[in-house]
């Protein structure tokens, strides 16, 4: 939420850029990177691990001959492990001990279950604790050399047949990856080309710095990775990453310096995490039925509240309640913010291009609390009701400051993928008023490759916790 003082925003020079306020991110149909064939990639079939899942019980039905084999039991038991599974895995392919913990874990909690409900419903012939372990440890045992044979043919066919992979970032740090992925073919990946810009540096691998070098590429040895080398290549590479993840390439982030991910999975030694890229990711139909469940609900709910303030501020300050104002939305699209008037710019230029208000301490009392409060953006679930903004999402901005900070701070464009929100990430880190734009950025673009559903529910349980201790907007 924009704090409107004359302090200017950390890190932006204090010079007129001469921007117009026009729209930075490219429209819809444009040419935004090479036309690649839509022929998605295969992933991996889960049949093998389910099945390996399943059979896993098998030899530890004997263990419950005390229990007489009830043909109940063994199905509840099979279901409940099931249920209980592992996770499919996305990245590299894990190995026997890797998968060990996680395995026994759920085994034992597949077993406790159905021990509990067997318990429950057949009380004399409940499960000892000597039953429940031994068959929790063959089980266990059963499951993790079952999903080990599953996950070596696997392996395998990367050896045989490895995925060709594009890498695209910085040429020097490009070619390192790419030669230190190739001395690891277990890895399963082979890089065939390096995408960047620059002159190359001799190496074995060519270097396509034009959309039709790439086509040619991807299509000719059927590329099915991409290397994005750093979070730099994500936003000089941004639309050619999206089209190569939306012709069915996984985008894998590779951190080729020294500062890992957490908890992320590794490729050939260096640090490395998924990105999801696909268009769908961030305009999913379960986020837009929320936000019209809760914007809605919440208009209702708070229309005595909104009516009152516009009452108390026309009162107080004059006419024009309402203030209106051009932000730039979803794909670049601009739309009119709505929020109650808190001060009155000197004129649409002033309002236009100016990062804060002037003399904030020389508000009125009434103007001052609804600012204080974040009362004065409770109009904008309007905006999210007619589909201009959703609940949570990347902040919207004048058309001014997204073409300033998109010349000025990499990836700050490509947090228009989504449609902006009233909420976001970075808001409840902090990320409020005269704050880092960098910051800011870094925060939306990781909300919008990690996104939930239940993410955007945690978010709006955070933002309202801040409500009750309001630093201003």
């Amino acid at each position: 939420m924009t704090a409107e003082r004359t302090v200017p925003s950390p890190g932006v020079p204090p010079r007129d850029h001469g921007f117009p306020p026009v729209s930075v991110v490219p429209p819809r149909g444009g040419r935004t990177g090479p036309r690649l064939p839509p022929a998605p990639s295969r992933p991996a079939s889960p049949l093998p691990l389910l099945v390996a899942d399943a059979a896993a019980v098998a030899p530890a039905v004997p263990v419950l001959t005390g229990a007489r084999l009830d043909p109940l039991l063994v199905a509840l038991l099979i279901g409940a492990s099931l249920l209980l599974r592992p996770r499919e895995v996305r990245g590299p392919v894990p190995g026997l001990l890797e998968e060990l913990p996680a395995v026994s874990g759920r085994v034992a909690v597949a077993w406790l279950a159905t021990a509990a409900l067997w318990a429950a419903y057949r009380p004399e012939q409940a499960l000892s604790a000597s039953t429940v372990l031994t068959g929790t440890a063959v089980q266990a045992a059963a499951g993790c050399a079952l999903r080990a044979a599953v996950h070596g043919r696997r392996r395998a066919a990367l050896l045989r047949h490895p995925l060709a992979a594009l890498v695209v970032g910085p040429v020097a740090g490009a070619q390192r990856v790419a030669a230190a992925v190739l001395r690891h073919p277990r890895c399963g990946v082979r890089p065939v080309g390096i995408v960047a810009e620059g002159p190359d540096g001799g190496d074995a691998l060519p270097v396509l710095r034009t959309d039709e070098e790439v086509d040619r590429a991807v299509i000719q040895n059927g590329v099915r990775a991409v290397l994005a080398v750093g979070p730099s290549a994500r936003a000089e590479h941004g639309p050619l990453l999206r089209a190569l993840a939306g012709s069915g390439c996984v985008v894998w982030e590779v951190d080729a310096d020294s500062a890992p991910y957490p908890a992320r999975e590794r490729l050939a030694g260096f640090s490395c995490r998924r990105l999801d890229l696909a268009p769908v990711r961030g305009g999913g139909i379960g986020k837009r039925l929320l936000d019209i469940l809760v914007s809605g609900t919440l208009l209702l709910l708070v229309s005595p509240l909104l009516l009152v303030c516009a009452v108390t501020l026309r009162v107080t300050d004059g006419p024009g309640v309402v203030f209106r104002q051009e932000r730039i939305g979803r794909d670049g699209k601009p739309f009119t913010l709505l929020k109650f008037r808190t001060h009155r710019p000197v004129d649409e230029h002033e309002s236009a291009t100016r990062w804060s208000v002037a003399n904030e301490h020389e508000m009125r009392r009434f103007c001052r609390m609804l600012r204080r409060t974040s009362l004065d953006e409770l109009l904008q679930l309007w905006n999210v009701l007619r589909g201009d903004m959703s609940l949570v999402g990347p902040r919207p901005e004048r058309p001014y400051f997204v073409a300033q900070f998109s010349q000025t701070y990499p990836g700050y464009a490509t947090r228009h993928r989504m449609r902006t929100g009233i909420t976001g990430l970075a808001q409840v880190h902090g990320l409020r008023g005269d704050t880092s734009i960098e910051d800011r950025c870094r925060f939306d673009n990781a909300y919008i490759d990690d996104w939930s559903l239940w993410r955007d529910v945690c978010i709006l349980l955070r933002t309202a916790a801040t409500l009750v201790r309001p630093t201003g907007s």
